[in-house]
C-alpha cells in the first residue's frame, strides 16, 4: 500500500512563507513525476507545480517567481517552498505522485490527504 503524507500547512500573513512537504511511503519500486495541486471551494483542483524525476520543474503562471518545487528522491519526498504568499493562495494543497508499486506492472497516480494553507491580509 502506497501513502502520501503531507505536512507544513497553516495560517500565515500575506507576504509570509510556508514550506509544504509530502513523503511517499510503502512498497515503492519507482516514482516518476510529483506535484502539488490546490483547490478552493467551488473550483476545480489546479496544478500549482510539478517536477520530473530528473528535477525539471514547471509552475502555473500565478506562482512563478514565488514558489519553488523540489524533491529528494532518496527520501521519496517532494517539497513546495512558498514565499511572498498572497490571500489568493489560500486553498487546500494536495500532493500527487506517479508511483510504481512493487508487484505491479505500471505507474498509478496517488494523492495525499490535503493540507490547508490560509493566507490572511
Amino acid at each position: 500500500q502506497v501513502q502520501l503524507v503531507e505536512s507544513g500547512g497553516g495560517l500565515v500573513q500575506a507576504g509570509g512563507s510556508l514550506r509544504l512537504s509530502c513523503a511517499a511511503s510503502g512498497s515503492i519500486f519507482s516514482i516518476n513525476g510529483m506535484g502539488w495541486y490546490r483547490q478552493t471551494p467551488g473550483k476545480q483542483r489546479e496544478l500549482v507545480a510539478g517536477i520530473t524525476s530528473g528535477g525539471i520543474a514547471n509552475y502555473v503562471d500565478s506562482v512563478k517567481g514565488r514558489f519553488t518545487i523540489s524533491r529528494d528522491n532518496a527520501k521519496n519526498t517532494v517539497y513546495l517552498q512558498m514565499n511572498s504568499l498572497k490571500t489568493e493562495d489560500t486553498a487546500v494543497y494536495y500532493c500527487n505522485a506517479d508511483v510504481w508499486p512493487r508487484g505491479r506492472s505500471s505507474y498509478s497516480k496517488y494523492w495525499g490527504q490535503g493540507t490547508q494553507v490560509t493566507v490572511s491580509s
